[in-house]
């Protein structure tokens, strides 16, 4: 029998106007923003459809932008075309995608997590003052490779892999000059390019440790039960199915790093052979062709 996992984007999705033709196209979807908007009490879902743009970049406004639209979409699924969902046995998300995963496999209310991930963007953006922290994607060098010249690079800095999102992309996140020096050695070691990133703060590193902490209590605040479908955690790429377990990987994600390619293998092990992206955006798709051929992709975000 054929196996699904339903996957979640994180950040990199986000643009003016996502999720408009869900909000106007269906009231399942409507009622996600219009929740958002009350539980937040701020006009999120305008920031969504009409920007600014440099406001829906700032992660502290992003990051219930994605959560809220992938919910969004979810819901809009459930509601109008269900069978696509059957045989859903596993949810995963990346980074931020985490908390989708967890609402749609009924682990965390939506209310919750929309506050928690503004709470989250918000911690993140103020752990490293800006311009002092930089990320970048090194393409075509082995992780392994990548996670040695970082090493090599470091000089008493931070810089250290954030993303292992394929075989042939790892990003990296650290100070911005760590950053450079650490983009430059794995070029050196054959790295077919290093794209600097446009990104509000580096993410999944050592520099988000003080976020990690003033996430912590408010985790241990929310009403968080088993799911009804195992969640795969990004820090350790594993299948949870226990509400402890999800709530301490949710905290040790925040500085760590996001383990997509095992994370994909992990489900190929595991008998899954389809994949639906709900969200904003086609990352993920894109991602687990690269990592397991052998998995059939598709993608809902219903914009």
């Amino acid at each position: 029998m054929s196996q699904l996992a339903l996957l979640f984007p994180g950040q990199g999705s986000q643009f003016v106007g996502m999720g408009k033709a869900l909000y106007e196209g269906s009231p399942a979807a409507r009622a996600v923003f219009e929740e958002a908007d009350a539980a937040l009490a701020l006009p999120l879902s305008r920031l969504c459809f009409e920007g600014p743009e440099e406001e829906l970049q700032r992660t502290v406004n992003t990051q219930p932008a994605i959560l809220t639209h992938s919910v969004a979409a979810f819901r809009d699924l459930e509601s109008r075309a269900p069978e696509r969902m059957e045989g859903a046995v596993f949810a995963a998300g990346h980074s931020l995608g985490e908390y989708s995963a967890e609402v749609a496999a009924g682990a965390m209310s939506f209310a919750d997590a929309v506050r928690l991930v503004r709470r989250r963007g918000l911690f993140m953006q103020e752990a490293v003052p800006a311009g002092l922290g930089a990320m970048a994607a090194i393409v075509g060098l082995p992780p392994e490779e990548v996670e040695a010249a970082c090493r090599e690079a470091a000089e008493g800095d931070v810089v250290s892999p954030a993303n292992f999102n394929s075989p042939e992309q790892t990003v990296i996140a650290g100070h911005a000059a760590a950053v450079a020096r650490a983009s430059a050695a794995c070029k050196a070691r054959g790295a077919r390019r290093a794209i600097p990133l446009a990104v509000s703060a580096p993410f999944h590193c050592a520099l988000m440790a003080p976020a990690r902490e003033r996430l912590r209590p408010l985790l241990e605040e929310i009403r968080l039960v088993d799911p009804k479908i195992p969640v795969v955690t990004n820090v350790d790429a594993r299948a949870e199915s226990e509400a402890g377990r999800l709530r301490d990987a949710l905290r040790r994600q925040v500085d760590a790093p996001v383990r997509w390619v095992e994370t994909v293998r992990l489900l190929a092990r595991e008998g899954v052979d389809r994949a639906l992206e709900i969200g904003p955006g086609k990352v993920l798709s894109g991602l687990v062709r690269r990592i397991e051929s052998g998995i059939t992709v598709e993608n809902y975000g219903g914009n």
